[in-house]
């Protein structure tokens, strides 16, 4: 049987959102698109997420709170839930990791799906 951990693939996709960001004031608006796949056999819910926010300060902010975007989806074997959310930063390159706090329906047991930490950055700041 495959470990319930193993069997939540997580991919994330971030946007800078330039209308909203003020460079000016160190205001970096991102948005970012999760999709969390269930390749396990057995039905899974997110219950609640934890971020760990890092601007290129060293400032670090810590997000937690129920499910995601007012939601604590069940994720059936082999489906996926996906959502957009967003993060506001003091500098023009940042990180986002974290993990979900999930549970396999049919047996009540709670797991973590981690988040590897992946990068938010304004277009054409990094080479």
């Amino acid at each position: 049987m495959i470990n319930p951990q193993e069997s939540i693939q997580i991919q994330t996709e971030t946007y800078y959102v330039d209308e909203q960001s003020d460079p000016n004031e160190d205001r970096y608006v991102f948005a970012y698109t999760i999709t969390i796949q269930n390749k396990g056999q057995q039905a899974v819910q997110l219950k609640s997420r934890y971020w760990l926010i890092t601007d290129s300060n060293g400032k670090k902010v810590e997000v937690q709170g129920d499910g995601v975007i007012g939601q604590q989806p069940v994720i059936k074997p082999n489906g996926k839930f996906q959502y957009t959310s967003g993060a506001v930063v003091d500098t023009p390159v940042a990180t986002m990791q974290g993990y979900y706090d999930m549970i396999e329906i049919e047996s009540a047991s709670p797991f973590k799906a981690n988040i590897d930490v992946f990068r938010l950055a304004q277009p054409n700041i990094l080479n």
